[in-house]
């Protein structure tokens, strides 16, 4: 009886979570219970302050229902967003706002035996700052580039983090070092985790979620779930070969994606443009501080400077190219541009329509919606914390450091 209580507890604290505020008639159908079961287990929450009342819903013409939600510093979530070159650490409250500014880190993960350590102590490093005790830390969530078993928590791609182990599990490590629950996931199914979320009841079933970085990636969302493919691997739009310019990828191949639409590629043809005297605003792009270069881009091309504008629109007709092919195999309801470099805004949507108009047949891309994230480039540090929540409820045994009141 002691686990069901727990676990039901546990659910309850979820829908919360992502709901934001729930009645109780809302919760007992969410949670599939009878509303006296809701009733007695939701005011055992209330008794040990972790949820709170907050007004009455909004009339609908008969008895307005209480409205709950969770104590704002019940418990935190420390979020993590990596990408190949930086990492963003945050810890976020139980309405999903930041209590201290976002850490940013420059920690390359290639050819770096020191990166795994290196995360762990800036990752300890922010808690400290914080002054969060850790048992009031739900979890850590992890959005990481590259192919990872989220059952494992080993990242396939970066096996340098720990030479002569091909199956080391990051997630184990972090969890010994840190004593706290920790969760994994790709950086771009994490932020398509976050996505979902955010459109919540509105989703459409069918979403395709680009995320533009320094590679470019998606999130799949297949009937209202994250879909991940066989062996959790789907979504590699950065790796499609469209080109025949021999000019080898990441990932080893040739003419992929990313060898053409990548913001490093934006950020090295915006160098040598500014380096040969195209006129610009640009000035000061620097190949060997990306994050800089692409900002300069990018506000440059919110200017209306012409050169900016024309770097991101090549890049995003690639991408559009990429999407024509997907589209016609999933028929999706909606794509979604999200990542580092939605912080470009619209200026992606009509090169990226373009494409899609020569290279697509109509009547399959008729229905397609195209929009930029509203969640911007916070999109995989809101993932990456919804990814702890997600899994609130899966173990019994994985939040050993939360205080007994929400566990008894």
């Amino acid at each position: 009886m002691g686990d069901r209580k727990q676990l039901y507890k546990r659910k309850m604290i979820k829908h919360l979570y992502f709901s934001r505020s729930l009645s109780c008639a809302d919760l007992s159908v969410l949670m599939n219970k009878s509303l006296a079961h809701t009733t007695k287990y939701l005011n055992e929450l209330i008794k040990e302050e972790v949820v709170v009342e907050t007004g009455y819903a909004p009339s609908s013409g008969g008895r307005r229902a209480m409205m709950y939600s969770l104590r704002v510093d019940m418990m935190y979530i420390v979020s993590v967003a990596m990408d190949q070159l930086f990492t963003r650490i945050g810890i976020i409250d139980m309405h999903s706002r930041n209590v201290i500014a976002v850490e940013n880190f420059n920690l390359e993960l290639r050819n770096n035996s020191k990166a795994l350590s290196l995360l762990a102590e800036y990752i300890e490093t922010v808690i400290d700052k914080s002054g969060i005790r850790k048992d009031k830390i739900a979890g850590v969530g992890i959005g990481m580039p590259g192919f990872i078993d989220v059952q494992k928590g080993v990242n396939y791609s970066y096996q340098d983090i720990h030479p002569g182990d091909t199956e080391f599990s990051i997630r184990d490590y972090l969890i010994e070092r840190l004593n706290l629950p920790v969760y994994m996931d790709n950086d771009s199914s994490i932020i398509a985790l976050a996505e979902l979320r955010s459109l919540g009841a509105k989703a459409p079933g069918d979403i395709m979620v680009v995320n533009i970085g320094w590679g470019i990636g998606l999130g799949l969302i297949i009937n209202g779930r994250l879909f991940r493919g066989n062996n959790g691997f789907a979504g590699e739009l950065s790796h499609i070969p469209l080109f025949n310019n021999n000019k080898i990828c990441s990932c080893g191949k040739f003419g992929c994606l990313e060898t053409e639409a990548s913001l490093l590629v934006v950020a090295e043809k915006a160098y040598k443009g500014v380096s040969s005297g195209q006129v610009t605003i640009m000035k000061n792009i620097d190949p060997t501080n990306p994050e800089a270069a692409s900002r300069e881009i990018i506000q440059a091309a919110k200017k209306g400077d012409r050169f900016a504008i024309e770097l991101i629109s090549e890049s995003g007709y690639h991408i559009g190219r990429a999407l024509a092919i997907l589209i016609h195999i999933v028929n999706p309801q909606k794509i979604i541009l999200s990542g580092r470099g939605a912080m470009a805004g619209k200026i992606w949507l009509a090169p990226i329509q373009q494409a899609i108009n020569e290279h697509c047949i109509p009547r399959l891309a008729a229905n397609t919606e195209i929009e930029m994230s509203s969640l911007g480039y916070d999109a995989e540090l809101e993932g990456a914390a919804a990814l702890v929540m997600e899994n609130f409820d899966s173990n019994l045994k994985a939040l050993p450091n939360l205080r007994a009141s929400i566990l008894s």
